[in-house]
């Protein structure tokens, strides 16, 4: 086990938008998370990476009750978020923007790995270029390999292939794969792309009105079943 939460609640003001989430990712798997717009999917990410505090429950980490840390505090703990509309510096070269990376390392892993060039070959390509000069899915895959520079245990995707061409949702989909057949993450993705999660996924959380309504297995789900349960 990598992640778990018990109870996990969130509110904005005086709403609530989460209520009692019990979640759990497992290192060398993708966890998904499925629902409509507005059931809290995101909420949870960022009540995840501390971006929002949470109003109840607990955060487990390999073990480690974890308490009100804020993003930073659980970026040096080992989670990575690549945000929906990826929120890379266009201003910076790509280059720059990797080298974001390294905040949280010791100077002596200040080095762009070579595995993020062969996983992203345009990156190097364009490593010149600023970052508000590449096309979305460009900016996609450099926001995923800057999480990755940071060395994750827990690597979490908000919508991943919004926006995004079919070429490069398909390498998107071969990096995640890659990353999970590696061992060393659990990975929890948040989308809407019902046949790319259920083709990712080794387990799926449904969310509706800011609870789960269903979990499990992938294989534990009848396709149609579960493609009728995301989309209500």
């Amino acid at each position: 086990m990598m992640i778990r939460t018990n109870g996990l609640t969130l509110h904005y003001g005086g709403s609530q938008i989460l209520h009692g989430i019990d979640f759990e990712a497992k290192v060398g798997e993708v966890t998904c998370i499925m629902g409509t717009n507005g059931v809290g999917k995101t909420s949870f990410l960022k009540a995840l990476a501390g971006s929002h505090p949470r109003s109840g429950g607990t955060v487990e980490l390999a073990g480690e009750s974890l308490g009100r840390l804020p993003p930073q505090d659980m970026a040096r703990r080992g989670l990575a978020v690549v945000p929906q509309g990826r929120m890379i510096f266009p201003l910076l070269t790509v280059r720059e923007n990797l080298e974001t990376g390294f905040a949280l390392l010791p100077r002596s892993d200040h080095k762009i790995p070579n595995e993020i060039y062969d996983l992203f070959p345009v990156l190097k390509a364009m490593s010149a270029r600023r970052g508000g000069d590449l096309s979305g899915g460009q900016q996609q895959q450099l926001a995923i390999a800057r999480a990755m520079i940071m060395r994750p245990r827990v690597l979490l995707l908000d919508e991943p292939t919004e926006g995004i061409q079919p070429s490069i949702i398909q390498q998107i989909g071969r990096v995640i794969e890659y990353l999970k057949d590696r061992g060393d993450m659990a990975i929890i993705l948040v989308e809407q792309y019902f046949d790319f999660a259920y083709g990712l996924a080794d387990q799926f959380y449904v969310f509706r009105r800011g609870a789960v309504s269903a979990s499990g297995s992938t294989g534990s789900f009848d396709k149609a079943v579960l493609r009728a349960e995301v989309s209500v």
